[in-house]
């Protein structure tokens, strides 16, 4: 038996509230506001992610990845969401539950992106609080991993100061701008959620 695909359990994972901010899955309606952000940021995202294709803005390239946004929901593998002010409905950037392992692991890894100008603001820390609420009250997760190179200091600062503990060093972990680069190892379990109390009534938890 391979005990990393034992039946899944299906999750919607809508629209999930933050303070100040809210996340839900891209719909085709966000494909100019996307590409904007997405555009207006890129030296900015550039040394953080993949190489971007040539067509990545394109309307073709975003119905891309909403079919695989949809395609991934359905089978419990990743979820992605786009992250939104809640008091304007402006495009902030984007958080995802990916690679998600169920059976004996009970885990996912998290993404995230920040466009330029909304970056330093704290929108993105609120978002994963809200997004790992899901992860560990909802889709019932017993681990969240997350990863940022070493000079990264944004990214990491944001990981400690939600709690996911340092766990390793991984060499030429991703290829990220063409190249395989070295990655901190982070991860937060599903008792460091609970015992740090941000499921508590009125954080966005369980009654």
């Amino acid at each position: 038996m391979d005990l990393f695909r034992l039946p899944r359990k299906k999750h919607s994972l809508g629209r999930i509230d933050g303070e100040g901010v809210y996340l839900r899955p891209a719909r085709d309606v966000d494909f100019e506001s996307w590409r904007i952000l997405r555009s207006n940021s890129r030296s900015f995202l550039k040394p953080w992610e993949p190489t971007w294709p040539p067509d990545d803005l394109t309307r073709t390239a975003f119905q891309r990845r909403l079919s695989r946004q949809d395609r991934e929901r359905s089978e419990d593998q990743s979820y992605g969401f786009l992250v939104f002010q809640s008091s304007d409905d402006a495009l902030l950037g984007g958080a995802t539950l990916g690679n998600v392992r169920r059976g004996v692991a009970q885990c996912a890894t998290l993404g995230y992106w920040m466009g330029e100008r909304h970056a330093g603001k704290g929108f993105m820390g609120k978002a994963v609080r809200a997004l790992l609420r899901q992860a560990f009250l909802e889709m019932r997760l017993h681990r969240v991993e997350a990863a940022c190179a070493p000079e990264n200091e944004r990214s990491r600062r944001l990981l400690e100061r939600l709690g996911f503990q340092r766990e390793g060093f991984a060499r030429a972990y991703l290829l990220i701008d063409g190249a395989w680069q070295d990655h901190l190892l982070f991860a937060m379990l599903e008792r460091d959620f609970l015992q740090d109390g941000q499921e508590a009534p009125g954080a966005g938890g369980r009654p």
